[in-house]
């Protein structure tokens, strides 16, 4: 990881899980990372927790229809019910997505968020995890979901990282740590 690095949160504008975007989003702006955070609109995301209770509230930075993957190194899917099923109707989120794989671009996806990676095609061959509920989604998606806290995964030629809930984000920060160090794939290549 470079103090030059960037990343990109994708969220709704209500129902994201609180921890699972704040908490990787302080760490890596803790090191130096510059983290943008793009909504589905200019209006504050209101996050939850645990699905259920009023979570803080944040301003995105942009909106989808606004960012462009090939300034990031790396996206960030955090989960919420709500967020990760509304985010999937959304064409923007989904062709980000396509967007950092086919270029080797880092995907962290947590909870609910790999709803978006089935949604965009490119579960297909990987190996991941998730909130349990998702399992038969991924599974049909043609991944390889297992019961893990964190799964890494560079098949395709780009680096996905999942974890299952906020109970596993330890483990998922340091995973995005770890794939923020690896080596930018070549302009047009993957990496």
């Amino acid at each position: 990881m470079t103090r030059d690095s960037k990343a990109l949160a994708i969220v709704t504008n209500y129902g994201v899980e609180q921890d699972e975007l704040l908490v990787p989003l302080r760490h890596l702006r803790d090191d130096g990372v510059q983290v943008d955070i793009a909504a589905v609109d200019e209006d504050d995301i209101r996050t939850l927790v645990r699905d259920k209770e009023p979570g803080e509230t944040v301003s995105p930075t942009h909106t989808l229809g606004q960012v462009d993957a090939a300034d990031y190194d790396l996206l960030l899917i955090p989960g919420g019910t709500v967020n990760a099923d509304t985010l999937r109707l959304h064409d923007e989120a989904v062709d980000l997505v396509r967007a950092f794989s086919a270029t080797g671009r880092a995907v962290a996806a947590i909870c609910h968020g790999p709803w978006l990676l089935a949604e965009a095609g490119v579960a297909t061959g990987k190996r991941m995890t998730s909130f349990p509920s998702l399992r038969t989604d991924l599974t049909n998606a043609g991944a390889e979901w297992t019961d893990e806290p964190v799964v890494e995964d560079t098949t395709g030629g780009w680096h996905l990282v999942t974890s299952r809930n906020p109970d596993d984000l330890a483990p998922f920060t340091q995973a995005i740590d770890a794939a923020l160090r690896r080596p930018a794939p070549a302009a047009g290549g993957r990496g």
